[in-house]
């Protein structure tokens, strides 16, 4: 693959430059644990925005199920830690001890086979991956090669998010039910609740973001990152150009799965607990509002959406309870008509060009006064 000469440009390294002073510097040093806390929550749906940056914004594959793998990769990582919390001496009290409490709750006995493995740390991390990847290669096989695409896959995508909703409430001896999975308290022995532990659990997650980043901007200057484009634009010159549409296709969704399980798995660190109303339709279109918010075309733009609108989500929520969903659907709307770039949109379109007139009369200046000096020096 042909990768371009700059890996950002002027304008995208600004960004880099400003999201890692935010996140790595300005935030620590200005919010209290709590805060900092909400913020990793926030970031934690930034994965999710930076998926659908590859999936929607370049492939044109809009999902409106990216809750089901952000809910698959938190389960796989809070099935591990409440097996490590549930070990015989902290579920003593129960009549089955060494299992999760609402298993002994509905009268089952012993840990169930799909459960054992993920008493490994190393098993954990793979099926993080692996699971999300799998489901999501299994789902774009099944859409992509019989060319189903637009509209049809984004409701589709909603009624696996449905399926999978009803399925863990249902089936609550395995999975916890409504309730999920709370009570989450160690990881490897190491204590994931008291203000230090979330304090290093926040700088993760920030490396772990900058990383897929990378990968994001990687996939997005070679070849495979141009054909997303042209396949958005126009599919059928793809196809007749003699690419594979649908392995294009699947491979973007199999992506956007794989960094929204990325970020599932850190919520359950951070928050300590992981239950289904977070997989469902409602926060999988949340999902998706805020990468529209920030810009579905601008890696950065979408993680600033993610912070942007979780933080009046918190703010609004805690002064207009009802009113914040109302809010959230005008807010979409707006989006859609007035600015459909969002926010990195309005950013290109009319403080970028300031910054380059800046830069280009710095310049001029600095070659006039330049060209001058060298005009009046004295001949020898």
């Amino acid at each position: 693959m042909i990768i371009n000469s700059r890996f950002f440009n002027r304008s995208e390294l600004m960004g880099f430059i400003a999201l890692a002073a935010v996140l790595f510097v300005i935030l620590p040093l200005t919010l209290d644990v709590f805060r900092l806390n909400l913020v990793a929550k926030y970031l934690t749906y930034a994965f999710v925005a930076l998926g659908l940056v590859l999936c929607w914004g370049y492939g044109g594959i809009l999902s409106l199920g990216q809750g089901v793998f952000f809910g698959l990769g938190g389960y796989c990582m809070a099935m591990f830690l409440k097996l490590e919390a549930s070990s015989v001496e902290n579920t003593k009290i129960q009549s089955t001890p060494g299992i999760p409490d609402f298993m002994d709750w509905n009268q089952i006995t012993s840990l169930p086979l799909f459960w054992q493995p993920f008493h490994s740390l190393t098993f954990t991390i793979l099926a993080i991956i692996l699971v999300p990847g799998l489901f999501a290669l299994i789902i774009g096989t099944a859409m992509f090669k019989r060319r189903v695409g637009g509209t049809y896959f984004a409701i589709i995508t909603q009624a696996v998010a449905a399926i999978l909703t009803i399925l863990i409430v249902g089936q609550q001896g395995y999975t916890g039910g409504i309730n999920g999975m709370t009570d989450l308290r160690t990881l490897k022995g190491w204590d994931i609740r008291p203000d230090h532990a979330k304090i290093i659990l926040y700088f993760v997650e920030v490396v772990l973001l900058f990383a897929c980043i990378g990968i994001a901007q990687f996939i997005r200057l070679t070849k495979l990152g141009r054909i997303l484009v042209a396949m958005r634009e126009q599919e059928d010159r793809v196809r007749f150009s003699g690419y594979s549409v649908a392995n294009f296709k699947i491979f973007a969704f199999c992506m956007a799965a794989v960094f929204a399980a990325i970020g599932g798995a850190m919520f359950a660190l951070n928050v300590g607990f992981m239950s289904p109303s977070f997989v469902g339709i409602v926060p999988s279109i949340e999902m998706v509002i805020y990468t529209a918010v920030g810009g579905r075309m601008s890696i950065f733009g979408a993680i600033w959406g993610a912070i942007l609108v979780n933080f009046a989500k918190t703010s609004l929520s805690e002064s207009f309870p009802q009113l914040w969903l109302f809010g959230l659907g005008a807010l979409f709307i707006a989006v859609v008509l007035a600015f459909p770039n969002g926010l990195s949109g309005l950013w290109a379109d009319y403080v970028q060009p300031r910054i380059d007139r800046l830069f280009a009369s710095r310049k001029s200046k600095s070659d006039w006064n330049g060209n001058s000096v060298a005009d009046g020096a004295p001949a020898e």
